[in-house]
């Protein structure tokens, strides 16, 4: 008789941590892009300005540094936000080498909706669990995070030009 719980034991892909995270991933990230999609950003741009609101003014090579995102692929999100007219690059006060990141006027109007999408969004996919039982799931889950050495609040996504993608399952991370 063979005991379900042991490693290496044929247990189905729904009894399997690795499987429901990765498919639960993979849901709540599609559901969150296809949400973003009409205010016109996708889910990389909506964490790379959530960074930016915390630390406007930053050169693109400190924001790129502190989220641990090679400086191509921190350019081309950049590119990205500029095009959308939700950032500009203005010269660095103090290296006219470098240009510092700020929010425009249409990306702190933007902001706050998009806030409202995620949380919105956090609401539904948590609808079953309690306040106690959300409580103790996202501590495990910051606890997981934590064992995977990305820096606290960057999805790992981003540190890839792939992440650029428009397409909903390749640029999604989560609020």
């Amino acid at each position: 008789m063979s005991d379900d719980s042991t490693p290496g034991a044929h247990r189905p892909l729904a009894g399997r941590a690795n499987f429901l995270l990765s498919q639960l991933g993979f849901d709540i990230a599609q559901t969150f892009a296809a949400r973003l999609a009409p205010l016109g950003i996708a889910p990389n741009h909506f964490g790379l300005l959530m960074h930016l609101e915390r630390g406007e003014g930053c050169t693109q090579q400190q924001l790129a540094d502190a989220l641990s995102i090679h400086r191509k692929v921190m350019v081309g999100l950049l590119d990205d936000l500029e095009q959308r007219d939700l950032v500009e690059r203005r010269r660095h006060p103090g290296d006219r080498r470098a240009h510092a990141i700020h929010l425009t006027g249409a990306a702190r109007e933007l902001l706050p909706r998009a806030r409202e999408v995620a949380d919105q969004h956090e609401e539904e996919v948590l609808a079953t669990l309690g306040a106690d039982e959300r409580v103790q799931f996202i501590a495990v889950l910051q606890r997981l995070a934590d064992h995977t050495g990305n820096p606290p609040g960057v999805h790992p996504g981003l540190r890839h030009p792939a992440a650029r993608s428009h397409h909903p399952a390749v640029s999604a991370g989560t609020p």
